[in-house]
């Protein structure tokens, strides 16, 4: 009914440990935990098998816990989804990528990058958005030249260029309408998933230039209330 990605145990059980860092559980209390959503104790242990072996998982003699690249993604991921703003003044930043002969790998990483400050592409090499952020534009050692300023056009005319707005917020509707409708614990991580992902394509418009309906503030608002009611370890202590 929801047609959503289905759940993984390499996801749910990376979800537990990031939802329940810094706790140490054991591999007993993690694969309870992974029950609940669905998972068995065998797939369970070879996906915690394959975590440590990739470098995901720690094992200590306390317990399992996230690798430092993980860490330091999740805090990534929370600072991305809950970007901070400010009152827009109509001013646009501006990133226009310059140079050439750089390789695919280098302009695809360069992409996402820009993609993670919330710019989006205007025309091959040229991104921007509304200048509401308050996050810091850290592109110093990438090869773009970064401007600020007032664009001279309709910022209307920007916006349909740089975004699908209609499609944003028609995903954001049945988001909110497949969380209303999930009772399971599944099928409530399901959908607490995808919205995740939703999140991080959040364009985070200031007041001033959003359509109506617009619904990514009651988005927001029900990613935080879940946060609250997911699916603690049972038993497990927080080491540091």
């Amino acid at each position: 009914m929801f047609d959503l990605p289905r759940l993984t145990a390499r996801g749910v059980i990376l979800s537990l440990l990031v939802s329940n860092h810094p706790a140490r559980p054991t591999s007993a209390q993690i694969v309870r935990a992974a029950g609940v959503f669905g998972i068995s104790e065998s797939a369970a242990r070879v996906a915690l098998t394959r975590l440590v072996s990739g470098g995901d998982l720690t094992r200590t003699r306390d317990g399992f816990h996230l690798s430092e690249p993980l860490r330091e993604r999740r805090q990534r991921v929370l600072h991305e989804i809950e970007q901070g703003t400010r009152p827009w003044n109509g001013d646009w930043e501006m990133a226009v990528v310059v140079g050439a002969g750089r390789d695919p790998g280098d302009r695809a990483a360069l992409r996402v990058r820009l993609s993670r400050l919330r710019l989006a592409e205007l025309r091959e090499g040229v991104w921007l958005r509304p200048a509401n952020l308050t996050r810091p534009l850290e592109l110093k050692d990438a090869p773009v030249e970064v401007m600020t300023g007032a664009p001279g056009r309709d910022p209307g005319e920007f916006l349909a260029s740089l975004w699908d707005l209609p499609a944003w917020e028609a995903e954001s509707a049945r988001l909110l309408t497949l969380m209303g409708l999930a009772q399971s614990t599944v099928d409530r991580f399901t959908v607490a998933a995808a919205i995740v992902r939703h999140l991080l394509e959040d364009p985070v418009l200031p007041p001033e230039l959003r359509p109506d309906p617009w619904s990514a503030d009651l988005v927001h608002a029900m990613w935080r209330a879940y946060q609250r009611e997911f699916v603690s370890i049972p038993g497990v202590g927080h080491a540091d």
